[in-house]
C-alpha cells in the first residue's frame, strides 16, 4: 500500500469517530469492522470494501453504495434510508430490525439474503432476484417490485399494501395472509402461488366474478 493510500485510509477511519456528512469513502476498506451508533449523511461508499462489516444502531441517509461489497455484513437496528445500491453485492448479508425506507437497489447481487423484522417500505427492487428468499412478515408498503423475481419466495403475512407488482414473478410464492390489493396480482405471474381464501375471493371479485361460498343446490 502506498503512503498516500495509507494516509487516506487512516484519515477515513478517524472521520468515523463522529457524525459524518458528505464525506467520500470511495474505494476505502472497512471489511470486518464493527460500527455502533454512527451516523452518515450524504456519504459516498462507492466501490468500498464493507465485507463482513457489523453495524448496530447506525444511520445512513442518502448514501451511495454503488458497487460496494457488503457481502456477509450484519446489521442490527440500523437504518439505511434513501440510499442507492447500484451493482452492489449483499450476498450472505443479514439485516435484523432495520429499515431500508426509500432505498433503491439496481442490478445488485442479493442472494442469499436474510431479512428479519425489516421495513422495506418505498424501496425500489425492480427486477431484483429474490428467488426462494424468506420475506415473511416484512413491510413492503408502496415498494417497487416491478419485474422482481420472487419465485418460491415466502411472503406470508407480508405487508404489500400499494406495492407495484407489474411483471413480478410470483410462481410458487407463498402469499397467504399477505396484505395486498388482490387486483395487483393480475399484472404479475402467479402460477402455483399460494394464497388464502380472502385473497382468492377478492381477486375473483375484482374481475367481476360472483363468488358464492355458501352451499349449492
Amino acid at each position: 500500500m502506498t503512503q498516500d493510500r495509507a494516509t487516506q485510509d487512516r484519515a477515513a477511519h478517524e472521520q468515523l469517530d463522529a457524525e459524518v456528512v458528505g464525506e467520500d469513502f470511495a474505494d476505502q476498506v472497512f471489511a470486518g469492522e464493527r460500527w455502533t451508533g454512527r451516523r452518515f449523511v450524504g456519504c459516498q461508499f462507492t466501490d468500498a470494501d464493507l465485507r463482513g462489516l457489523v453495524t448496530e444502531r447506525c444511520e445512513f441517509t442518502e448514501c451511495d453504495f454503488s458497487r460496494a461489497d457488503l457481502g456477509e455484513s450484519v446489521h442490527r437496528g440500523s437504518a439505511l434510508r434513501t440510499c442507492v445500491f447500484v451493482r452492489a453485492t449483499l450476498t450472505g448479508a443479514s439485516l435484523t430490525a432495520c429499515t431500508l425506507l426509500g432505498s433503491q437497489f439496481t442490478d445488485c447481487r442479493l442472494r442469499p439474503l436474510t431479512l428479519t423484522d425489516t421495513d422495506l417500505s418505498l424501496v425500489s427492487l425492480g427486477s431484483a432476484d429474490l428467488r426462494e428468499t424468506d420475506l415473511a412478515g416484512l413491510r413492503f408498503r408502496e415498494a417497487n417490485l416491478t419485474s422482481a423475481d420472487l419465485r418460491g419466495a415466502s411472503l406470508r403475512g407480508a405487508n404489500l399494501s400499494g406495492a407495484r407488482l407489474t411483471g413480478a414473478r410470483l410462481e410458487g410464492a407463498d402469499l397467504r395472509d399477505a396484505q395486498l390489493e388482490p387486483a395487483a396480482l393480475a399484472t404479475a405471474r402467479v402460477d402455483g402461488a399460494r394464497v388464502d381464501v380472502m385473497t382468492a375471493v377478492g381477486f375473483a371479485r375484482a374481475y367481476g366474478l360472483v363468488v358464492d361460498l355458501g352451499d349449492t343446490d
